[in-house]
């Protein structure tokens, strides 16, 4: 698995020889003429796509790689905070340095991720822009799908960067397209979202995901850009967004999606009341990241990668016995538990769920060792971002291997976010959140908060969403993205010009009207 880790950056590599890129025009919109060039159109007129079916399968197709890989997009927003890292051990995980920048906050214009996760979500939104074009033909509902999945990736360029590339089908690849601003961006994604939900099929928990996207997803979409549109667009939450993502939520709610007991459980691949949008992506970079290289099952024999690991003091935001998370350790449900000799069997093959640390088991309970014979004792502590053996670092495992190793199931929007999402509404109207955080605890075997502050309602996120690409957003948005943290470079605390990563050099060097954010 290592040497397949090691071919996606040969593919990085090629990506970086690529031009910057691209996207469509807008006809309501007054917008400067800033952009980069994307590779698309060409000497021919677009006539449309000839199958807009087939287009969309293979942008939903696309996407899905995308958002399975463990670097480029679930790196930038996972990896660069405080609660994953990926340390090297030896040599391995080195990668000249690709990992650790990224959790110190020291990345620049050229890092790779940051060149390759601006291409492809670049390239869904052209894509999706040719399927909506009116000489493609498209069905109304396949229109709305095509929409939902570009206010998608543009949300994500729009996050992430700060400027959003775009043309349409008729532009050449001679043509510097625009660029919408942030709050321009905002605008357009908000008018694609409200035609997804006009557009797209409503359906209850259980759906088979079949139409990418529906309208509880395309509602869910619309309730997170709400919630974040004050770090978009300036100044402090409004009292109306914050009254729509409330309103959002409710309709979620309507159509019979809930709060689900047994946490781990909704990370399998059978239906629940909990998932609202699901992919076919495989789960296995979740769970074999982080793994050792001894810790198998019967579907992969090869064993873990041994890179991923979490902090000491993310995992410190969690009840139970702060050294140990073998069962019995007063832990929460969320925090998961370490089987040890007496309880590891093949339901779950010695594995155990959420955060791994201590001696680690075989499937016989017989303690497994390192490759040099040491004992595999997963460490709360670490020594730094180097000089890291194969044991130091806890795991984090939410998709369990007992589901299957590479199972095609990977949830992109769930209840309890759109829950939580509900919650911080209310607090930033003014209201009192309390008695809906204490609702999800007690469903998740947690004892009552006393009160909800801002700082609480974060770590309940972060407790209840960790390894869903959501950490970054959330610390951004509640101000704490540039505090400290372990292993993080001093020099970068407090530093706001890091809730925007950069254009990239390649995107840079390709259109000129493109203007690179501050602090880089």
């Amino acid at each position: 698995m290592k040497i397949m880790f090691k071919q996606q950056f040969i593919k990085i590599g090629l990506l970086s020889l690529m031009s910057g890129i691209f996207m469509i025009a807008c006809s309501d919109l007054e917008i400067k003429e800033t952009d980069s060039i994307f590779t698309g159109g060409g000497d021919d007129a677009f006539n449309g796509v000839e199958n807009p079916a087939g287009s969309l399968q293979n942008i939903y197709n696309g996407l899905q790689g995308q958002l399975a890989d463990q670097a480029n997009f679930f790196a930038l927003q996972e990896v660069s905070t405080d609660e994953t890292l990926v340390p090297t051990r030896g040599t391995d995980w080195g990668d000249n340095g690709i990992w650790r920048t990224l959790h110190q906050h020291t990345w620049t214009p050229s890092h790779n991720f940051v060149l390759t996760v601006w291409n492809q979500m670049n390239q869904n939104v052209y894509q999706c822009t040719e399927v909506i074009d009116e000489r493609s033909n498209p069905s109304a509902e396949q229109k709305a799908a095509a929409q939902f999945l570009r206010a998608y990736s543009m949300y994500q360029v729009m996050d992430l960067y700060g400027q959003v590339p775009f043309r349409t089908p008729d532009e050449g690849p001679d043509v510097e397209p625009m660029v919408l601003t942030r709050a321009q961006a905002v605008e357009f994604i908000l008018k694609d979202i409200d035609a997804a939900i006009a557009g797209l099929p409503s359906s209850g928990p259980n759906n088979d995901n079949t139409l990418y996207g529906t309208k509880e997803a395309a509602q869910f979409l619309k309730a997170r850009l709400l919630l974040n549109k004050f770090v978009y667009v300036g100044g402090s939450a409004e009292a109306a967004d914050m009254s729509e993502v409330i309103a959002l939520v409710d309709q979620i709610t309507n159509q019979g999606y809930a709060l689900q007991e047994g946490y781990f459980d909704i990370f399998k691949e059978d239906q629940d009341t909990e998932t609202i949008w699901w992919l076919k992506s495989g789960v296995g970079n979740r769970i074999w990241d982080g793994l050792h290289y001894h810790q198998i099952t019967p579907d992969n024999g090869g064993g873990g990668w041994n890179g991923f690991s979490t902090l000491s003091e993310f995992y410190s935001t969690f009840e139970g016995s702060p050294n140990s998370n073998y069962v019995g350790d007063g832990q929460e449900e969320r925090r998961g538990w370490v089987p040890d000799a007496d309880n590891a069997d093949a339901s779950n093959y010695g594995i155990g769920y959420g955060f791994l640390q201590g001696q680690q088991y075989d499937v016989e309970g017989n303690a497994l060792f390192e490759r040099s014979g040491r004992p595999l004792n997963f460490t709360k502590e670490m020594p730094g971002l180097v000089g890291n053996s194969e044991s130091t670092g806890m795991r984090i495992i939410k998709y369990h291997p007992a589901n299957g190793a590479y199972t095609e199931h990977q949830i992109i929007f769930r209840y309890s976010d759109a829950y939580l999402m509900k919650a911080e509404a209310m607090m930033r109207n003014g209201g009192d959140a309390t008695a809906m955080v204490n609702t999800l605890r007690e469903v998740r075997n947690a004892d009552p908060v006393a009160s909800v502050t801002e700082a609480v309602l974060l770590d309940e996120r972060g407790r209840e969403l960790y390894y869903e690409y959501v950490r970054r957003m959330d610390m951004v948005r509640f101000g704490q993205y540039g505090r400290p943290w372990e292993f993080k470079d001093p020099s970068t605390v407090g530093d706001a010009t890091k809730e925007l990563y950069p254009i990239p050099s390649n995107a840079i060097l390709s259109n000129s009207n493109l203007v690179q954010n501050d602090g880089y």
